[in-house]
C-alpha cells in the first residue's frame, strides 16, 4: 500500500514541482528520487522493453497513466513513451 501512494505521490507531485518551483529545485534530492521512481516504474511496465508503452503495458503496470493514455498519445501511435507522459504531467500542473 505505501509504495502504491508513493507512485501515485510521483506521478501527481513530479509536475507541480517542476512548474512551481525554481528550476533549481529539479535537482533537489527529493525531485531527483520523484524522477527516478517514475523512470522505475515506467521501466517496470515497458515489458518488452523498447521505451514505449501500449495500453496493454500501461494497464498492467501503471493504471493511472492508462486511464489517461489516448491523451497522452497525441500522435495516436498506440503507443507512449517516458518523455510523452513527463509533457503530459507538465501541461496538467500548468493549466
Amino acid at each position: 500500500m505505501r509504495k502504491t501512494y508513493s507512485i501515485f505521490l510521483t506521478v501527481l507531485l513530479l509536475p507541480a514541482i517542476a512548474v512551481a518551483a525554481p528550476q533549481t529545485s529539479m535537482n533537489s534530492p527529493r525531485a531527483q528520487q520523484m524522477m527516478r521512481m517514475l523512470e522505475q516504474r515506467f521501466d517496470a511496465a515497458d515489458t518488452n522493453h523498447d521505451g514505449k508503452l501500449t495500453l496493454a503495458e500501461a494497464q498492467a503496470g501503471m493504471p493511472r497513466v492508462a486511464q489517461h493514455f489516448a491523451d497522452i498519445d497525441t500522435n495516436h501511435q498506440g503507443y507512449i513513451t517516458l518523455d510523452q507522459i513527463k509533457a503530459f504531467m507538465a501541461s496538467r500542473a500548468g493549466g
